[in-house]
């Protein structure tokens, strides 16, 4: 009776323990509640694919890092209970997962999922509930904690590792890269980033390679052939493990492991190289380059290492155990973190808030709001700890790396070849950043050099060289058929110059040149058939411009470069009666003039007073200075120098002279024996306001840019030939020519050098960039053909070329000696005049301070008794003046004669004052004479005036 009495207990205790083994089978307690009253279990889900490989060693490493906390912090209040529930690697499974857990055990926070695409459905609904996601390796950029605040990303972010693979490709100097990702969230999301960095590095994206997720061995070989049709060799894969090992595996067997290719692998799969296949990594990986974050090798992460691989036997007696990857570290991390943040955020249980305004009628809509989110959430983004991967900090919602580290594969694994840190770039020590650049490098096939990167594509297809057709000008490019077998040959110094680029680069390019006869035309659309694929470059007389340059790309010039114009010269017609004017320009004559009056003033001025040949009355004084001055002219002077001073003066005159009179003679000489040649238009304003006609090249740009000078479109003649350019230009516009042709340097030199005395070029250069041959945008030819041509044009090889088809430029003399001389100029001569000028300067205010020295008391006295400054001057230059004039003949005053013997003065002379002044003026000194000079006389007129008539 009594073992009926306990079947209700029993058969409760049967239910209970199926409802026990269901649950075990979904959700993994972890840790048990602590039997203690004082502590707060806290439920906390975690989404992962338990079927893989990854998911259960990610289940491992999670539970080892809530028992490794609760065994350190065992006084906390909380415990973390952990509900682990299978994605069954769908986007749909997390998100039913994450339904269940919020539903049924209302968790605080979720833990995963693993994928990106899982984690965009698991994100939504947990920025709805508020609930806290975290995922350690849903790394796709288009997973952003700002606009999901309920999302923290604690691994790193996909475009974190960009500028690691952007330096790769700029220190080997690859121009492009082909990004071959899987089209998923994940494959696709960092697509956006690794062309801006490698854009910032100068290399192209020319195409991307979309890989379907579930590719089959047909598809993977289907795209891989179309990458090696392409130029590009240099190959950036971005998957997931699983399906990137399958295209390892199916380019190696495709021959895309050998010489010449480039392969780089994100952290998606250089993280788990030791995962892999080790028979795939040995065979169809080697060479390969990847980046993954740098995890520094500590004792703590040897110590989990050793406790991870026994824990993972435990949880999984059929599989081997192997080393932990930095994702087992990233989920470690992440649980330590959650425990962190739930015992400062969490302090009692507490329930979902239901949504009042909900829609109920589903379980997503039935789910409430967690009022612990926000506050669990901010605990966590504040959480800070040296984790076992690095540093665990938070920054904007996403765990921040360090340092990338470039591996290169050899053998089964990847060997450390160098380090990238943001702003210092590529260095091969991580502890000094002066050790730039990268270790040795294997390279698939294991080739002798680096790879450039690119190849010619392996079709056999060759390039298709567009040349243009021309009917003139030959010289640059000649394409000739033979009748009799039908042959095309090109020709010309354009496809010499291309010609030498090719054969100097180091690696052969098959071509050939395919004629194209409409170019003359129009060589816009000449050059547009590269930008429609018609054609793979053009090679011939293709102007560098900035039109074209938006769907082309040009390698460096190697022309001249510039748009000039070309007239007839005629015949000097000035030569009249008055060309011996000429030789010299105005201000030179005027000049000229100048110094010779002032010369000859200085002469005069130091000689006035000392030398009697400089003396007279104020006429014949102006006469001898310019006399003087010019007289100098045929060295023909006879006035003798007293002074030093204008001796000196004299002798730098004279040499002026020489100098000017020889340069003269050689300038009329020249004028009046050679035949002068003189531009018939030497402005363009010119033929703007006469209306002439203007010739240019058939299909040139010139024609476009005539028209935005201003000349009229019934003005403009287009001609083709070198002949025609002749022709056109001796005719005129009366004739039915033209006045002037514009074309670009390189033509209008090919017309001088056969007509070199008939035309010239004159007027303004317009600024153009020369040839240059046209290849596709993003060409990889471009810079080796550009550097080619800039060794070429450096060397003696472009002399070759251009006496080759130009012939020697020797052969016609330059044409600015048949051009009229320009007349001599006053700044020719300005140093000359500058040292005579100088020199008469200080020799007369030498003189003038030795005199004014000398003759300071009596020009103080003669100055002193005027009141006027103007008066003063003209006392002073009168006393100046005047010392070299014939004396008035003195009359001695009444008061004189009494001081004279007047019985000696008749003992010499007849009776009377007159007689008596000669024996006087005799019996003086002359410091008498020259005192009584400044005495005051009175003339005889005076005298009569003064005094009384004497009687009978």
């Amino acid at each position: 009776m009594e073992r009926f009495l306990h079947l209700p207990f029993l058969a409760t205790s049967f239910v209970l323990f199926c409802c026990f083994s269901f649950f075990a089978g979904h959700y993994d307690f972890g840790v048990l509640v602590s039997a203690q009253n004082s502590t707060v279990p806290v439920d906390v889900g975690v989404i992962l694919h338990l079927r893989s490989l990854p998911g259960k060693r990610s289940r491992t490493s999670i539970s080892m890092a809530i028992e490794d906390f609760y065994a350190v912090h065992s006084n906390y209040t909380t415990r973390v209970i952990l509900h682990v529930k299978d994605s069954e690697n769908e986007a749909i499974g997390a998100a039913a997962a994450a339904v269940a857990m919020l539903k049924d055990v209302q968790v605080k926070a979720i833990i995963g999922p693993m994928t990106s695409t899982e984690a965009d459905f698991v994100i939504q609904i947990g920025n709805k509930t508020q609930v806290p996601v975290l995922s350690f390796s849903a790394s796709s950029p288009s997973l952003s904690p700002a606009h999901t605040p309920f999302f923290v990303r604690t691994t790193t972010n996909d475009s974190s590792q960009v500028g690691a693979i952007a330096a790769v490709t700029q220190y080997f100097g690859w121009r492009q890269a082909v990004p071959v990702y899987e089209d998923s969230e994940y494959g696709a999301g960092i697509v956006p980033f690794l062309i801006d960095a490698l854009q910032a590095v100068d290399a192209r994206v020319p195409y991307r390679s979309v890989i379907p997720t579930e590719a089959t061995s047909d598809e993977l070989d289907k795209e891989l052939y179309r990458l090696m049709t392409m130029q590009t060799r240099v190959f950036v894969v971005h998957m997931l493990p699983a399906l990137g090992a399958r295209l390892f595996r199916r380019a190696h067997q495709l021959g895309m492991m050998d010489d010449g290719y480039v392969w780089i692998t994100t952290d998606g799969i250089t993280d788990v190289l030791d995962l892999l296949d080790q028979r795939t990594v040995a065979e169809a990986m080697q060479g390969v380059i990847g980046v993954r974050p740098y995890v520094n090798r500590s004792e703590e992460i040897d110590d989990f290492t050793a406790r991870f691989k026994r824990k993972f036997r435990q949880d999984n007696p059929t599989l081997e155990p192997t080393d932990p990857t930095v994702f087992q570290l990233w989920a470690y991390d992440t649980a330590r973190a959650v425990a962190m943040a739930v015992e400062k955020a969490v302090s009692a249980r507490t329930a979902f808030q239901s949504l009042q305004s909900g829609n109920n009628s589903t379980d997503l809509g039935r789910l409430g709001v967690s009022q612990t989110g926000p506050a669990l959430l901010e605990a966590i983004m504040g959480t800070r700890f040296r984790g076992l991967a690095g540093e665990f900090q938070l920054v904007d919602g996403q765990l921040q790396s360090s340092a990338f580290e470039i591996v290169n594969v050899n053998g089964k694994s990847g060997r450390t070849i160098g380090f990238w840190i943001q702003g210092n770039g590529i260095s091969r020590d991580l502890e000094s950043t002066n050790d730039t650049g990268l270790r040795s490098v294997i390279w698939p096939g294991e080739p002798k050099g680096v790879p450039k990167g690119w190849e010619m594509p392996t079709n056999g297809k060759k390039l298709r060289i567009a040349v243009p057709v021309k009917h003139g000008f030959d010289q640059f490019v000649k394409v000739t058929t033979d009748p009799a077998t039908d042959r095309t040959t090109v020709t010309g110094f354009c496809i010499d110059v291309f010609q030498a680029a090719m054969d100097s680069l180091p690696y052969a390019v098959p071509f050939e040149y395919i004629p194209f006869p409409n170019s003359s035309e129009s060589y816009d659309n000449f050059v547009y058939q590269v930008k429609l694929k018609n054609f793979d470059a053009v090679v011939g007389d293709t102007t560098i411009l900035a039109n074209r340059s938006q769907f082309v790309e040009f390698t460096m010039p190697f022309t001249e470069s510039g748009v000039s114009m070309i007239v007839p010269v005629e015949g000097d017609k000035s030569k009249n009666m008055w060309i011996f004017l000429e030789p010299l320009t105005i201000d030179l004559w005027l000049g000229s003039l100048a110094f010779f009056v002032f010369t000859g003033f200085v002469v005069w001025v130091i000689e006035h007073r000392e030398n009697e040949e400089f003396a007279g009355k104020p006429l014949e004084q102006f006469g001898i200075i310019f006399y003087f001055a010019f007289s100098i002219l045929v060295f023909s002077h006879k006035e003798k120098l007293q002074s030093n001073l204008t001796r000196f003066v004299v002798i730098i005159w004279v040499f002026v002279v020489l100098i000017l009179t020889s340069s003269y003679t050689a300038s009329l000489t020249s004028m009046l024996t050679v035949q002068q040649l003189q531009p018939t238009v030497t402005d363009v304003n010119q033929l703007l306001k006469s209306g002439a006609s203007i010739g240019y090249q058939d299909g040139s740009f010139v024609a476009g840019m005539l028209r935005r000078m201003g000349f009229q479109e019934q003005k403009l003649k287009s001609y083709s030939t070198i002949e025609q350019y002749a022709e056109a230009l001796s005719n005129g516009s009366a004739n039915g020519g033209v006045d002037a042709f514009f074309d670009e340097i390189p033509y209008l030199r090919l017309v001088l050098s056969q007509y070199c005395d008939d035309f010239a070029m004159v007027g303004p250069t317009y600024k153009t960039d020369g040839f240059g041959f046209v290849f596709p945008r993003g060409s990889p030819l471009v810079s080796d053909i550009s550097r080619a041509i800039l060794n070429i044009t450096e060397g003696e090889r472009m002399t070759e070329i251009e006496k080759a088809w130009f012939g020697d430029p020797t052969s016609c003399p330059n044409q600015s000696n048949n051009l009229a001389s320009s007349s001599l100029a006053f700044r020719s001569f300005g140093g000359l005049f500058l040292i005579t000028g100088v020199v008469s300067v200080l020799a007369l205010l030498i003189f003038l301070a030795r005199f004014i020295y000398t003759e300071w008391d009596e020009l103080q006295a003669a100055a002193g008794r005027q009141s006027s400054l103007w008066k003063k001057m003209v006392v002073l230059l009168k006393y100046y003046h005047d010392v070299n004039e014939p004396l008035p003949c003195p009359t001695l005053k009444r008061d004189d004669f009494a001081a004279i013997d007047i019985g000696e003065m008749n003992q010499h002379t007849q009776p009377g004052v007159g007689a008596a002044l000669p024996h006087l003026v005799g019996s003086l000194s002359p410091v008498s004479i020259s005192n009584h000079s400044r005495l005051s006389f009175t003339s005889p007129e005076e005298e009569m005036s003064s005094t009384e008539p004497s009687s009978p």
